[in-house]
């Protein structure tokens, strides 16, 4: 769900949890690594949709917001969860044409803020 609207089943939908390292982590001289954590657990979520053209529209004005109101399916608590986050790496394809101005796989990430 982006911003309160419903969104059509994705063809694909994967969350993966990155840690955010601030810069002074890395190797230290004795050959260990050393990690400086500044968030746990942020959210990035790969997902790819096959989309009409009136779709294709709204998604592609998702992709251009700085901030999107997100409802995903969290897998940490398995229960939905409110986040905000923003589009990266957009990409639209198109998987046929048709009379109706084409099905397109619609595919990008989106991230935590």
């Amino acid at each position: 769900m982006f911003d309160g609207e419903n969104l059509p089943l994705p063809d694909s939908y994967e969350v993966e949890l990155e840690d955010v390292e601030a810069d002074s982590g890395g190797e230290t001289e004795a050959g260990t690594t050393q990690r400086d954590v500044v968030r746990h657990g942020v959210v990035r979520i790969p997902v790819s949709f096959s989309a009409t053209a009136k779709w294709l529209k709204k998604l592609a004005g998702y992709a251009k917001l700085d901030k999107i109101s997100v409802q995903y399916f969290d897998v940490e608590t398995s229960e939905l969860k409110l986040s905000e986050m923003y589009v990266t790496g957009y990409k639209a394809k198109l998987k046929k044409d048709t009379s109706y101005k084409g099905l397109w796989t619609v595919s990008f990430t989106l991230k935590e803020m």
